[in-house]
């Protein structure tokens, strides 16, 4: 099912044995275009650390009427995971002794979204591979949710609003639309822009160009935040644009 990132906030978190805290933001990385970690702040259970990255691998059920993600992971577990420091970019370093620590492949370590498969739940059976030749300097380019909510979206020709929030699979977490709030320009209209139709992103200048004129995405089909976003919804969105339905085809366009 297709559900909002900010409709996840503050969800609880919790371990076979108990809460461990609450989510505050979600790391991407913008190859795939897919949630590889919650960040979790535990402040309220732990005094050390404040913060933990969990992995959706982790994911053993959600409960979405009492807003909680259980996890197959014990408290200790997870607060003997490797400490990070979310102030600084996480590296392939840190990713790579993070799988290790909780046995599980580096989802990179293959060619799939998930490594070998489509879906985290692909890899909680397999142990982790070393590779002593791997490269754990090279970028793994993962992005803050909290941090590209709100960058600027433009057209081919112009403007058109910005990132207010991201639609996300909750099965496979990739992330299949942003929303775009065009409130300055359209009264409020809010519409959906697939990660593959996207150019380029100035990481720099919290910019997003996509490949489309402002006009045409001003006549898309309008997404209201209080509706779902199911399959005739993007079926009508897919052929408005004419473009290739993710269902139909390859991954997103991996972005440079």
């Amino acid at each position: 099912m297709l559900r909002s990132i900010r409709g996840l906030d503050n969800f609880g978190v919790l371990a076979t044995d108990g809460d461990i805290g609450k989510i505050r933001d979600f790391y991407f990385d913008d190859k795939h275009w897919t949630i590889r970690y919650l960040v979790v702040n535990t402040e309220q259970f732990w005094q050390s650390p404040h913060e933990v990255l969990i992995s959706p691998i982790a994911f053993r059920e959600a409960d979405w009427q009492t807003r909680r993600f259980n996890l197959s992971l014990t408290r200790q577990k997870v607060k003997d995971s490797p400490d990070v420091d979310l102030h600084k970019p996480i590296s392939r370093q840190y990713e790579s002794n993070y799988s290790k620590y909780y046995d599980w492949p580096g989802y990179w370590q293959a060619s799939d979204v998930w490594g070998s498969g489509a879906y985290p739940d692909a890899l909680v059976s397999r142990a982790w591979n070393e590779q002593p030749d791997h490269d754990t300097n090279v970028d793994p380019h993962l992005r803050s949710i909290r941090e590209v909510t709100g960058y600027h979206i433009h057209g081919t020709d112009d403007d058109i609003g910005h990132v207010q929030d991201f639609i996300v699979d909750d099965e496979s977490w990739s992330i299949r639309y942003l929303v775009v709030d065009t409130s300055n320009l359209w009264f409020g209209k809010s519409v959906l822009v697939a990660p593959r139709w996207i150019d380029r992103i100035s990481w720099q200048e919290n910019n997003v160009y996509v490949n489309l004129p402002r006009e045409v995405i001003r006549n898309s089909p309008e997404w209201k935040p209080e509706e779902p976003v199911n399959r005739e919804y993007e079926v009508r969105l897919y052929d408005y644009y004419g473009r290739p339905a993710y269902w139909l085809d390859g991954p997103a366009k991996p972005q440079s």
